[in-house]
């Protein structure tokens, strides 16, 4: 159904542009899905500590219990809720193979709530600046209230840190068929990379001067404006599959290079391009880089992983339409404004209230939206006995 909302704009008192009830659902569904992208793949009521060393999960680090100055460490997200609560926690997005690092001894006197008997330290974890809070070469928090630029952050596959788009050294490309990014020190430190680079990613325009564009690293598994191929179509290719030896030798050999300058940005599927043999699996694995031909490292692979989970847990009884759009299309039109009225305050007063958690690096549990709900509904009580006392 078309269920329109119109609103006066207050100074000229022109008609402001219409939006259905149904877009706004389904952009806060959109944000609701790119939230349980990130968490659905980790546990939110279980320590990842019993896993090991976790091949992807959402992280945390505690400024409170781990200040700049002390030793780096990083949370799970059970720990996050159940250990943290109410501590300013930098938000970590995802990283590979990490053991989560609560109440160990990095840690002090505090021990993990949810799983006690640990290890003093994680030797096999990797930290950067990322766990005080500071991002890419500029070494700045994120976001940044002295930096007036509009700008997003991208993830480097390799080393993980986040980065300006303006500060990669390289045109950010607005076409989401280049899904991952490798910055320019990794793909220094990994000399090999390049090779694949002048093969594989094209040719990319470097700048120094020119005007950026901003492009956001989102993860997409679909079509686009681009013409792109899939996996199946790439991996069953005369490119891949016509090398007998070493596909990465055969590279060298033809002669094809490119600026080895940038950061530089990669094709779907083009890890299945990467040469496994014996020579190129030792290879990777002295430069630390072994994950890079296993698909399931990816982010997409994790998040798909998160919403496979999401959608699991939503099947039983999840059958047909939403109950919501259901119950709506049930009302006539003055109860269906009605409906937007109390939605839209109710939208605002938990964006008001879900801001204060922002401003002080708090983390939003299930307790405190309980509470908003539940003060909520205390006061539609009371203004509904204040019409009967008037009434009476």
């Amino acid at each position: 159904f078309a269920l329109v909302s119109s609103r006066m704009a207050a100074n000229d008192g022109e008609e402001e542009a219409t939006v259905s009830l149904v877009d706004v659902l389904e952009e806060d569904e959109e944000l609701e899905n790119e939230a349980s992208a990130v968490l659905g793949g980790s546990d939110s009521e279980k320590c990842s500590y019993p896993e090991g060393y976790v091949k992807r999960q959402a992280l945390y680090a505690c400024n409170t219990c781990t200040p700049k100055g002390g030793e780096p460490a990083g949370i799970c997200l059970a720990c996050s809720y159940k250990c943290h609560e109410g501590h300013d926690l930098f938000e970590l997005y995802t990283k590979r193979n990490f053991r989560c690092d609560c109440g160990n001894d990095k840690f002090g006197e505090m021990e993990c709530k949810l799983f006690a008997d640990k290890e003093k330290v994680n030797s096999g974890n990797k930290y950067s600046h990322n766990f005080f809070g500071l991002y890419c070469t500029c070494d700045r928090p994120y976001p940044d209230p002295e930096d007036e630029v509009p700008d997003e952050m991208i993830q480097c596959i390799v080393c993980e840190d986040w980065f300006h788009g303006r500060h990669l050294g390289c045109v950010v490309p607005d076409c989401v068929e280049l899904q991952e990014m490798i910055c320019e020190s990794c793909m220094n430190k990994t000399p090999f990379l390049w090779n694949y680079a002048a093969h594989i990613a094209g040719n990319i325009i470097y700048f120094f001067l020119l005007p950026f564009c901003i492009y956001r690293y989102v993860q997409v598994n679909g079509t686009s404006a681009c013409k792109r191929k899939h996996p199946e179509e790439t991996e069953g290719s005369s490119e891949e599959g016509s090398c007998s030896g070493c596909r990465l030798r055969e590279m060298k050999s033809s002669g094809k290079s490119r600026t080895l300058q940038g950061a530089v940005f990669w094709p779907s599927a083009w890890r299945t391009k990467l040469c496994t043999c014996t020579d190129c699996k030792v290879l990777y694995a002295d430069a630390g880089v072994s994950f890079l031909t296993d698909e399931m490292d990816t982010v997409l692979a994790y998040e798909n992983k998160g919403k496979s989970t999401e959608q699991a847990e939503q099947a039983g009884g999840a059958e047909g339409r939403d109950p919501l759009m259901s119950a709506l299309n049930n009302l006539n039109r003055v109860q269906q404004l009605e409906i937007i009225h109390e939605y839209n305050d109710m939208k605002t007063e938990l964006k008001d209230y879900l801001q204060r958690f922002a401003a002080e690096g708090k983390v939003v549990t299930p307790e405190d939206i309980r509470q908003f709900f539940e003060q909520q509904q205390s006061r539609k009580r009371r203004r509904a006995n204040a019409g009967q006392y008037y009434c009476s």
